[in-house]
């Protein structure tokens, strides 16, 4: 990390775990485990926790976030919500394009773009994702797609807006394949998406983007992961859901 040019940011995504009671329980749990962290401290939670994770969190360094949103500002999407929606109910954070909603959901590179602008125009801050494959790593494709996918999602947004985005690097590979990337490979990724915002933006903005790594980041590798140059962070899957974990992740990052 370099915390002289941008702020780490550790950012726990639920995905579909939680009840509202179990997201009350969870986070006065954490919130003396994680008060006065030197870094961001963000959970994404499902839709229906929304308004129990912010009733919990009040009072403390936790910032909650939804887990997708919809590019339409209302009209007839069953089953989805929009930016407008999320801050009203006092969501500061969206995760956007991620693997999962990539790989089962039909997420494309462009509906990453159009989600991410909606999120940006309604006050949102941005978590957007962006990573390989294990054949395309192995077909030699990782700086190309990378920065492909880092182009993409930032199309349209402005050196202004991109104040409020953060990249998470999410090596498919390695998320849940009992493959386990290295900090070089995580630093290495997290640094062609850097590259990739600074051919857009010059080398100076892309020096103040958090760039949070997303491969399965855990209690046990956060400390050698945060050290890398290019890793400004992490968005933290099942870690995040036990509060013990996650505090030990967010004081690596703090350090």
């Amino acid at each position: 990390m370099n915390k002289a040019t941008r702020k780490a940011d550790i950012a726990g995504n639920w995905k579909m775990n939680k009840t509202p009671a179990e997201t009350t329980a969870l986070i006065n749990e954490m919130k003396p485990l994680v008060a006065g962290a030197d870094c961001d401290v963000v959970l994404c939670v499902p839709y229906v926790d929304i308004a129990a994770a912010i009733e919990a969190a009040k009072g403390s360094n936790i910032k909650i976030g939804a887990e997708n949103v919809h590019w339409k500002e209302s009209g007839a999407y069953t089953g989805e919500v929009s930016a407008d929606m999320l801050t009203a109910c006092g969501v500061e954070y969206v995760v956007i394009g991620h693997s999962e909603r990539r790989q089962y959901f039909g997420e494309t590179d462009q509906t990453v773009n159009l989600r991410t602008l909606a999120a940006l125009k309604a006050g949102l801050k941005a978590i957007v994702c962006v990573g390989e494959t294990l054949e395309q790593r192995e077909l030699g494709y990782t700086e190309t797609l990378l920065k492909f996918q880092t182009k993409m999602a930032l199309t349209n947004v402005s050196k202004e807006d991109l104040k409020n985005v953060i990249i998470a690097y999410e090596p498919v590979w390695a998320i849940g394949t009992g493959v386990t990337a290295t900090a070089d490979q995580a630093d290495e990724g997290n640094g062609f998406v850097r590259a990739a915002i600074a051919e857009a933006y010059g080398a100076d903005v892309a020096e103040t983007v958090t760039i949070q790594y997303g491969g399965s980041m855990n209690a046990k590798n956060a400390d050698e992961l945060t050290a890398k140059v290019n890793v400004d962070g992490g968005l933290i899957g099942g870690a995040s859901l036990k509060a013990e974990d996650f505090s030990i992740i967010v004081k690596a990052a703090s350090k």
